[in-house]
């Protein structure tokens, strides 16, 4: 019987046959839009789309290459175990969209730039530029490997067969056609999401008597009280929290990430660049109500037995493919069509990752250095670094999965420098005393505390009285397993976790167990704060020094030509002084910089 525990169905042969036939449809999309596009061979119509490409196909892109399987599998289990406050990332969207829309995108739509960090060589120096691109890369790659990976522990199917299944079709339609494929491809893969979502939703109200039901089930089991308005930043997930620190989480992942930069400006007009992200946060709100509702139909279900504590699932990442193979396996060819959506986002994330990476490779190490390269030269070179980082993240995630979570966990830190590298870009849009010292400085000052809160994070845990979670309880079970013993349903994997250490040191229950939507706030104002102070620092030092200068020149010129001494309020003014206006501070490479 649905809702009371034990064991649930397997896929049956249509559900592989639905699950085969949505992933080749995807790879036939990015295929035809590779060879429809076969006459344009620059590097521009690779990497940017030609820049034609209108808004609404491209926020549909933006939206998806973000929600992940993971995202698909995980928010519906955050709002069964926490509640619906999730859902108030709503608002955090609105606000990162209009940040990146209003802040953002005029930057590097007027700059013309196919590389995000190029502004960064514009604003402050190369060495930056390259430092930026490298943390790039290292975030990217680390987020394709992790997204793999927790697929394939969370349904059960088969490592290899997901990595090459994967890598193949990406690599194939990444390789031919470029951007323009991966965005029309990521366009069906969002209709298959929010396809699993609605398909879990529906027969979930079928069962338990339509969706007011289900709403009433929620508000009895402390669901709905979303709005919490603590000022705790220790606290998990509050009003305050979402709201201050999601917009600032999001916009470090719209507003400067490759991945999402590189879509924008691939639109034919900056008005298409800015309308394709107030689009994608109208299909942000989309899903993630679509995914929290979910997770209010798996409550509704489980209200009386909770798979997780009854020991049906090993995580909490395996409640939600539990739940569809329970309630939608007496519909062959459904189940396929969940495990479809979730893979559509991995695909989405593979394939946005792999193009973003071989436009930050090009633009900010190879073109740089070899500058006579022909367009055929750079389309071979875009094709063959398509493949070559496809077979990296392959390879990486299949190594890195026979290391256990330790690993997992530790690559997982890598994913706290959006927030320094958003403030790197803010301290240089906003305040012109910043220099390439102080930002510089600001950046490794950022990442070292977001990296310090997060690894502390990450070895001790914040405690259940900071996280919130909701009671659940297994008094309707029909088969309740002991605490010690656990049951694998055929469709997943066992997922070893790291265990919680028995000392806690003092910091473990403030530091670092701040939450984890403020990391990015946290490294922005420390990278800003700190960049600001030495720049001003530095400047005075400089200037300091070239005042010096330019005194001890003048004097010796006096000295040796036997020239009348002028009136001492013009000495050092620079009134009439040729050496200090050869040698001014304000070069004019600095003053078009700044103007940026």
């Amino acid at each position: 019987m649905v809702g009371t525990g034990g064991p649930v169905a397997t896929f049956s042969v249509w559900d592989y046959v639905v699950f085969a036939g949505i992933i080749l449809l995807a790879a036939g999309v990015g295929l035809f839009q590779a060879f429809r596009g076969r006459k344009e061979a620059s590097s521009e119509e690779f990497l940017l789309g030609g820049r034609q490409m209108t808004a609404v196909p491209v926020a549909m892109s933006l939206t998806a290459s973000f929600m992940s399987g993971i995202t698909v599998i995980g928010t519906p289990a955050e709002s069964y175990r926490f509640g619906s406050a999730f859902w108030i990332f709503g608002f955090a969207y609105a606000i990162m969209s209009a940040i990146s829309a209003e802040l953002f995108v005029p930057l590097f739509y007027r700059l013309g730039v196919t590389s995000a960090y190029e502004y960064l060589e514009l604003r402050f120096s190369r060495p930056i530029r390259i430092i930026g691109t490298s943390m790039y890369i290292v975030q990217t790659v680390n987020r394709t490997i992790m997204k793999l990976i927790s697929y394939y522990s969370v349904t059960g199917l088969d490592l290899w067969g997901v990595l090459v299944a994967t890598g193949v079709v990406c690599i194939i339609y990444c390789t031919l056609g470029g951007l323009k494929a991966v965005i029309w491809t990521d366009v069906l893969q969002m209709v298959v999401m929010l396809a699993g979502f609605v398909a879990v939703i529906a027969r979930g109200a079928v069962l338990q008597g339509g969706l007011t039901k289900i709403w009433e089930d929620a508000g009895e089991g402390g669901r709905l009280q979303a709005f919490d308005f603590d000022p705790d930043p220790l606290k998990r997930h509050t009003f305050w929290s979402i709201v201050v620190g999601g917009s600032i989480m999001w916009a470090a992942i719209y507003a400067i990430n490759q991945s999402q930069v590189q879509r924008y400006i691939s639109c034919k007009t900056l008005g298409h660049a800015k309308m394709s992200l107030y689009v994608n946060m109208v299909g942000l709100w989309i899903t993630v109500t679509l995914a929290v509702f979910s997770g209010l139909t798996m409550y509704s279900i489980y209200k009386n037995c909770d798979p997780l504590s009854n020991g049906d699932v090993a995580t909490p990442d395996q409640l939600f493919p539990y739940l569809v193979m329970d309630i939608l396996a007496d519909f062959p060819g459904i189940p396929g069509l969940f495990v479809a959506a979730a893979y559509s986002g991995t695909l989405s994330t593979v394939s946005s990752s792999i193009n973003a990476l071989v436009a930050v490779t090009v633009e900010d190490f190879i073109l740089p250095v070899y500058k006579d390269l022909t367009q055929k030269q750079v389309s071979w070179m875009n094709m063959g670094l398509s493949v070559f980082f496809g077979g990296v993240c392959i390879g990486m995630a299949g190594v890195a999965s026979l290391m256990g979570s330790v690993l997992q966990a530790a690559l997982s830190i890598f994913g706290m420098i959006s927030g320094p590298l958003l403030g790197l870009y803010l301290l240089g849009m906003f305040f012109r005393t910043s220099n390439s010292i102080g930002g510089l400085v600001g950046m490794i000052i950022g990442l070292v505390l977001t990296l310090w809160v997060g690894i502390g994070g990450q070895i001790y845990p914040p405690t259940a009285e900071k996280t919130n979670p909701l009671p659940l309880t297994t008094a309707g079970c029909n088969n309740t397993i002991g605490q010690n013993y656990t049951t694998i349903t055929p469709w997943t994997s066992p997922v070893t976790l790291t265990p919680e250490p028995d000392y806690r040191p003092p910091l473990a229950d403030t530091w670092y167990s701040l939450s984890y939507v403020y990391f990015s706030l946290l490294g922005v104002l420390t990278t800003i704060v700190s960049g600001l102070l030495v720049s001003v620092i530095t400047g005075e030092i400089l200037l300091f020094s070239l005042y010096f200068k330019h005194c001890r020149n003048l004097v010796h010129n006096i000295m040796e030509s036997d020239i009348t001494e002028k009136p001492s309020a013009n000495i050092c003014m620079g009134a009439d002084n040729p050496g200090f206006k050869e040698d001014d501070v304000m070069s004019k490479d600095v003053e078009k910089n700044t103007r940026l």
